[in-house]
């Protein structure tokens, strides 16, 4: 027969154990939902860095390549070596041919205009030797002239006499006029060649002087005349070298120059090194050796660690209280403590690419904080010790915990997670004291005392593997 007790007491447990779910899922459903609205702590938190994209400055293949993941750089240090064998040396040959070809007329054009000049010289010799000699000439023959000029005159004077003799005995009676008029027409005939003499003295001069200025008139200057005007011809040639060559020679120095930019662009083209731009460490390599690359590929990026800083998420509630200029205390890196420096709405792809790990996704009604840390954690600093000199260095996609100075209400996953290491601790405790206790109970007291310790951080581990963790994704 069924004890009728047993059936009433199912139901209430029935009841009990709803109840007690219904109870355990509100008290989930309310700290999952309500405290990260106004939680002054956060765990979605990454350090972060800016980096550097060292790109391939001309297409070709990589020869060497020394950089690699974590390694420290400095400022112009060569992480790579590209060789591009087959540049196209067309522009070069052209520009060459072109050069050649301009020496060759400067060259022949300064021949042509030194033989102008050679015969120019010997022109001005020939034509000063016949000057001389025409000079010379001229003087003789004005010696002449004078003297004939003088003999003409004295004619003239022995005309003149005998004319007015004759003529005092025509008025006397004592001769008649037949006798004086051939007397008259031998003065005038006299006169007349006085005359011609001198004109011809007055010529002989006037082409002297003329001589003597470089003027070459009259039928004895006809050569010299014709040797002043080949001079003048060839000097005019001269000149016109002269400007032919300075031509020349302005577009042979145009050609040199560029050839010597085309050189030195070939010379860029067919090998070129890709060199840190600044200190840092080495997060990714994006090339291999021998491998060919465009201009413009992807060879290294360089992580500034020098520059890190503190991506946390918060609650746009948060807004007030994580004002740029906010002190938050930093667990779980080498550095405790920071200032906000900059709180932003959200990010893009675009400016995820200048940091070596992706900003967190943030949900609806999320903010980013951007935390400049203020220091490394020298509480912390045997575990830094303890820690790969890389990671210490430069904790760069290492996940923190982030608090406000004077924050009242935590995060409720990091509470959880507290209280289930807390748990697990102890339940691992347990089983410790169960067998140190039948041995050394006093050790089993003081590693309770212990529990009471901090819990180590959640940053250990290689950095380099979750950084290409969180790129991938």
């Amino acid at each position: 027969m069924s004890n009728p007790s047993s059936g009433r007491r199912h139901p209430a447990i029935l009841r009990v154990s709803a109840i007690g779910v219904a109870g355990l899922l509100s008290a989930l459903m309310v700290t999952a939902v309500a405290p990260p609205i106004t939680a002054d702590q956060s765990d979605r938190a990454v350090v972060n860095a800016p980096v550097t994209l060292l790109t391939a400055p001309i297409g070709g293949e990589i020869d060497t390549l020394t950089a690699l993941p974590g390694r420290d750089v400095r400022d112009g240090d060569r992480l790579a070596q590209i060789s591009n064998p087959r540049v196209d040396r067309g522009t070069l040959i052209s520009l060459e041919e072109k050069a050649s070809d301009a020496r060759q007329k400067l060259d022949a054009t300064r021949a042509k205009g030194a033989s102008d000049r050679a015969y120019i010289a010997s022109l001005e010799a020939e034509l000063a030797s016949q000057s001389e000699q025409l000079k010379l000439q001229f003087q003789s023959q004005i010696e002449e002239l004078r003297a004939r000029v003088s003999q003409s005159k004295a004619q003239t004077g022995e005309k003149k006499a005998l004319v007015e003799r004759q003529t005092s005995m025509v008025t006397r009676n004592a001769a008649s006029m037949d006798m004086l008029r051939p007397t008259t027409q031998q003065y005038a005939a006299a006169t007349h060649n006085a005359d011609a003499e001198g004109a011809k003295l007055n010529q002989k001069i006037a082409q002297l002087d003329a001589l003597n200025r470089g003027i070459y008139v009259g039928e004895e200057l006809v050569a010299l005349n014709n040797l002043a005007q080949k001079r003048r011809d060839i000097e005019l040639d001269a000149k016109r070298m002269e400007i032919e060559e300075r031509q020349q020679s302005a577009i042979l120095s145009d050609l040199e120059h560029l050839i010597d930019a085309e050189q030195k662009r070939l010379a860029s083209l067919a090998g070129a090194d890709v060199l840190s731009r600044g200190p840092g460490k080495v997060l990714t390599i994006g090339a291999a050796m021998g491998r060919h690359v465009n201009a413009g590929d992807t060879i290294s990026s360089v992580v500034d660690c020098d520059k890190r800083f503190v991506v946390a998420i918060f609650s746009y509630r948060q807004g007030q209280n994580m004002m740029p200029g906010t002190r938050v205390r930093i667990d779980g890196s080498t550095f405790q403590t920071g200032i906000v420096s900059a709180v932003l709405p959200k990010t893009s792809d675009k400016v995820d690419e200048r940091f070596a790990v992706p900003f967190p996704q943030t949900e609806r009604r999320e903010l980013y904080a951007i935390i400049t840390p203020e220091g490394a954690d020298e509480a912390g600093a045997s575990v830094r010790q303890a820690q790969a000199s890389d990671a210490a260095a430069c904790p760069v996609g290492q996940w923190v915990t982030v608090t406000r100075d004077n924050g009242i209400v935590p995060s409720m996953s990091i509470t959880w997670r507290r209280l289930g290491n807390l748990m697990a601790s102890w339940t691992r405790d347990d089983g410790r004291n169960s067998e140190t206790a039948q041995n050394h109970p006093v050790d089993a007291d003081t590693h309770r005392a212990g529990m009471a310790q901090p819990q180590a951080s959640r940053g250990d581990g290689n950095w380099w593997s979750r950084t290409h963790t969180l790129v991938s994704r």
